[in-house]
């Protein structure tokens, strides 16, 4: 048996899996944001041990064999937060997330520095590590000088299993310490944030060993025998291992709370000019690009919550047939946005509204907003040298078929669907955990799943989705200046 554990946002899902990959089943453990200023975003590390211990509860209760029989374990998790360990790996203060943007005058300075992104392949983003640290020391200088070691949420876990300072590459590319070619540290611009390697975990790939299960949490949830940790991954990364999104050219879609557009690349192909974030992928020699939207399903659950209308029913009021734009344009940017903009102070918009504008024609122009926005994703990622000729789409909203062929149609490549089954991050990081254990090939574990459906472009809204799409692009530089 394998374990994956995923850390995300909301909660810890604790995934098992047997030796043919075969899922026998999962545990939740619930997680909350502390929000005490606008922008902030935090968490107690704390909670992360709980919930992962009522995941892991709630599997043993229901599968107690199965649990002891556990061999490897992976993990997956949020990426960017800033977890401040004293000498004692005593946490220093609650955990800086992904989402926090208060580090956005820090993050600036940072980027101005041509090494960042000479060296990362990246823009130095408020959500990024380095420059959370570079808002402690010149915010909280008293917790500043205490920390012994900077780790990642996932990795707050490992620690916790294992006793281990590690991390692996996938994960460590958000940082804006690591340089992203090399796959390794880099001395300069840890300095450049007054840190130095000793303050990091030592690094893996995320296929390889990072670690043993401590004998009394062994004990604990009744395992015998030694448990391999394996290094992880990244959430995306994982999700993408989960999905088989480990070769190049292999992209996926997703559509959850925040969007990405996933391509899975064997080269190092930076493009930071466009906010196309380039990791390395969980897999040794092997990269990745994205494309991010921090406002996907979010903008369904915004329209939702102001027409009282679930997102089933404002999906249903818009049919099985996809429609043609109405002229109504909406900007998801409800918190800002990644790719292409980098823009943290933009906010999102409805144009083109009418008399005869009615909820549908919202709920319509949602949907295209969102598909324009990973359109936008799609041409950075072809300046960087990425094409993709189809998409595998997960996520909550890959649900509704109506997004979908809005997005196949938006971007122009066909959208599959994967038969029904788990193949997210939890599932990618349980793969992670057997391929340690068992020192497996990669690439014949990380295999794709069945397609149930693919979704083609509708050729006849092809122009009108085209002419749609260059008024979504054309709001943007008309409201920047009057939207901050």
């Amino acid at each position: 048996m394998y374990l994956g554990i995923d850390l995300g946002t909301s909660g810890v899902k604790a995934l098992l899996m047997d030796h043919a990959q075969k899922i026998v089943a999962s545990g939740h453990g619930a997680l909350d944001v502390s929000r005490p200023h606008h922008g902030w975003s935090e968490q107690n590390p704390a909670d992360w041990i709980r919930a992962t211990e009522e995941a892991l509860g709630e599997l043993k209760a229901k599968h107690s064999k199965e649990v002891g029989a556990v061999k490897g374990i992976g993990l997956s998790g949020q990426m960017h937060g800033a977890t401040l360990l004293d000498e004692r790996d005593q946490v220093l203060r609650p955990c800086i997330l992904w989402n926090d943007t208060r580090s956005h005058a820090e993050a600036a300075k940072l980027d101005a520095d041509p090494r960042f992104r000479k060296i990362t392949g990246n823009i130095v983003f408020p959500g990024f590590t380095a420059p959370k640290l570079a808002w402690v020391k010149n915010n909280e200088p008293e917790v500043f000088a205490k920390v012994a070691k900077v780790v990642l949420p996932k990795d707050f876990l490992r620690l916790w299993l294992t006793g281990e300072h590690i991390s692996e590459m996938s994960d460590s590319a958000g940082t804006s310490w690591l340089d992203v070619a090399n796959r390794r540290w880099s001395p300069e611009l840890l300095a450049a944030t007054d840190l130095d390697e000793k303050h990091m975990p030592s690094l893996v790939e995320g296929t390889e060993q990072a670690g043993v299960l401590r004998a009394e949490l062994a004990a604990k949830w009744g395992i015998n025998g030694k448990v391999v940790v394996a290094g992880g991954a990244g959430d995306n990364a994982a999700s993408a291992c989960g999905m088989g999104i480990v070769k190049p050219g292999h992209a996926f879609v997703s559509l959850g709370t925040s969007g990405v557009l996933f391509a899975s690349n064997g080269s190092y192909l930076p493009n930071p000019e466009s906010a196309v974030h380039t990791f390395c992928h969980a897999l040794p020699d092997t990269w990745h690009q994205m494309g991010v939207i921090l406002s996907a399903t979010d903008s369904l659950n915004w329209l939702s919550e102001i027409t009282g209308k679930s997102a089933a029913e404002l999906t249903q009021e818009l049919g099985d047939e996809l429609k043609a734009p109405t002229g109504v344009s909406f900007l998801p940017y409800l918190s800002g946005e990644r790719t292409p903009y980098n823009d943290a102070a933009i906010r999102g918009v409805f144009a083109g509204l009418g008399h005869e504008s009615d909820r549908a024609a919202l709920t319509q122009a949602v949907f295209e907003g969102v598909s324009f926005a990973f359109r936008d994703s799609l041409e950075a990622l072809k300046t960087a040298g990425t094409t993709l000729s189809r998409v595998t789409a997960i996520g909550g909203g890959s649900r509704s078929r109506y997004w979908l062929k809005s997005i196949a149609t938006a971007l122009g490549v066909p959208v599959d669907i994967p038969a029904d089954g788990d193949f997210g991050a939890a599932f990618g990081a349980a793969r992670l955990g057997l391929i340690a254990a068992e020192n497996a090939d990669p690439l014949a574990v990380c295999v794709a799943p069945e397609t149930a459906e693919t979704i083609e472009p509708d050729a006849r809204q092809a122009d009108p989705y085209s002419n749609a799409y260059q008024r979504y692009r054309a709001l943007y530089p008309a409201i920047r200046g009057v939207s901050s």
